[in-house]
């Protein structure tokens, strides 16, 4: 049992086979990226089968499937809100990202199968629930453990490979639970299922982190464990400059350097305590649990805001697109599963838009992203009748409103892991050891959750009421608007960014003159 014990926490004196590569930033951010991929596949795969689940073995009456189906999709969602902030905050007190990936696992394989034998709606439900806290889980623990193997430097690559997973499984999902339940059955459709738990179960196992991996592995520029702080310390990439927080002030190089003409003090001055206010304040802000004070940063909410706009936007279509292709080209299921083609296939460019995140900041690139959609989507008024043109025509405007929300995922969810870094730096230990990046993205969770709640209700209920053509300028609108926080708070107040340059300009100017 000891050895079993070790084994699971990784404690054992002797190093894992294949250190190296299990503990790797590559082999890392594959396990994410397939975990999160399994989470998203394992929702949408049972979809078409639901039905069929509600009526042949729940006993459900035909007329109220649609209510059951509403309420499995809506505890799903109400259990991922409610999971979310509870798992941040449990993981960042966790001496283990890894082992409560394996739980979240644990309830994700438990989920599937109760939706598999279940037989009443009661089972369902439970299902649904326990779904929604392991996606909790995945998305929380997850991406914390992502940026804590990747660092500040990289970590919009990674956030754009964990995207294009993530619109990976909400596009093979659908389309591969309908084939497989038509041509296999209820079982067949399972049977995917738990195979594809089983290569996850197999990674997250294998996985090592990079804190347990050090002590057999040193990593260059360390000694005996512990991280020679060099030159670069002190130095900020242009992501880090623009994590400062908003309210930051910096002192100017000119205050802190001494004036040659002036005179040596006789008596030493004894330096100014802090006035009972300030350190009051400062006590506060210090005892204050770490999700109050990310809540407290306008710059994270303006990130969140981005994300939950971006997830209404991109699950809007769930409930109008099928509806709209059925009705205007007289399409199958198919043909209406896929139409969400154009609008997927821009994720491929993740990785490529998280690299431009690591090298010029967030702040343009999510800020163009919702610009850049507005347009097309109000274009999708042009779409009104049968022919081969106006397909097209839907098929190129879904594309380009798909650019435009992938320039806004990687790089707001890499602007989380900046406001964290900020904080931290402007004030060490805040969040305590641990960190807060697990709390900061069970909040990212609860925003995302919201956004693919509100969309197909804003959507489905506009264009049922006043027509497709109304339903693409309001969500345009809905994009529009959301480029003024994103550009004014992303990384960090715009007019201090823009402010800086002058002042060091002048300042450069100043000493020039003083020579």
């Amino acid at each position: 049992m000891p050895d079993l014990f070790a084994w699971w926490t990784q404690n054992s004196a002797s190093p894992p086979l294949a250190l190296g590569l299990r503990s790797s930033k590559a082999f890392i951010l594959a396990t994410i990226s397939l975990a999160v991929f399994t989470d998203i596949f394992l929702y949408g795969v049972i979809v078409p089968v639901i039905p069929f689940a509600l009526t042949q073995r729940a006993a459900v009456r035909q007329q109220d499937v649609q209510y059951w189906v509403s309420v499995l999709l809506a505890v799903y969602g109400a259990a991922l809100l409610a999971a979310s902030p509870v798992c941040g905050w449990a993981a960042d007190r966790s001496a283990s990202r890894r082992s409560p990936l394996l739980l979240g696992l644990l309830a994700l394989a438990a989920s599937t199968a109760m939706l598999c034998v279940g037989n009443s709606i009661g089972v369902l439900v439970a299902g649904r629930v326990l779904q929604g806290i392991s996606a909790a889980v995945v998305w929380t623990v997850g991406l914390a453990l992502l940026v804590d193997t990747v660092g500040q430097k990289d970590v919009g690559q990674a956030m754009g490979w964990v995207g294009l997973s993530m619109s990976m499984g909400v596009l093979v999902a659908p389309l591969l639970g309908g084939v497989v339940f038509e041509r296999g059955g209820y079982n067949a459709v399972f049977a995917m299922a738990f195979g594809l738990i089983g290569v996850d179960v197999v990674l997250r196992l294998l996985l090592v982190e990079k804190k347990v991996a050090r002590r057999w592995l040193k990593e260059p520029g360390e000694v005996d464990g512990e991280t020679v702080v060099g030159a670069r310390a002190g130095e900020q990439t242009g992501n880090e400059a623009a994590g400062l927080e908003d309210d930051s002030a910096r002192s100017s190089p000119v205050d802190k350097a001494p004036k040659e003409s002036e005179p040596a003090s006789i008596e030493p001055q004894p330096p100014a305590s802090p006035s009972p206010p300030t350190t009051l304040k400062r006590r506060i802000v210090a005892n204050l649990p770490p999700i109050i004070t990310l809540l407290a940063s306008r710059r994270l909410l303006a990130a969140l805001w981005g994300c939950l706009v971006q997830a209404s936007l991109l699950t809007s279509f769930d409930s109008v697109l099928p509806l709209f292709v059925r009705a205007t080209f007289g399409w199958t299921s198919t043909g209406a599963g896929l139409i969400f083609l154009p609008i997927v296939l821009p994720s491929f460019l993740g990785p490529l838009v998280g690299w431009l995140s690591d090298r010029y900041g967030p702040r343009w690139l999510a800020t163009a992203g919702f610009v850049f959609s507005a347009p097309f989507l109000v274009l999708l008024r042009l779409v009104r009748h049968d022919s081969l043109g106006q397909k097209a025509l839907l098929c190129a405007l879904l594309f380009l409103v798909g650019v435009g929300l992938d320039l806004v995922m990687a790089p707001l969810m890499a602007e989380i892991t900046y406001v964290v870094e900020a904080k931290e730096k402007k004030r060490p230990g805040l969040f305590g050891p641990a960190g807060a990046y697990a709390q900061a993205y069970g909040l990212f969770n609860v925003a995302f959750a919201g956004g693919c709640l509100v969309g197909p209700l804003w959507a489905g209920m506009v264009n049922e009421r006043a027509g497709w053509g109304t339903m693409a300028w309001s969500l345009a609108l809905l994009s529009l608007v959301s480029a003024v926080p994103t550009v004014i708070w992303t990384g960090g107040l715009v007019t201090r960014k823009m402010r800086r340059p002058r002042e060091e300009k002048g300042l450069a100017g100043e000493a020039e003159a003083a020579v």
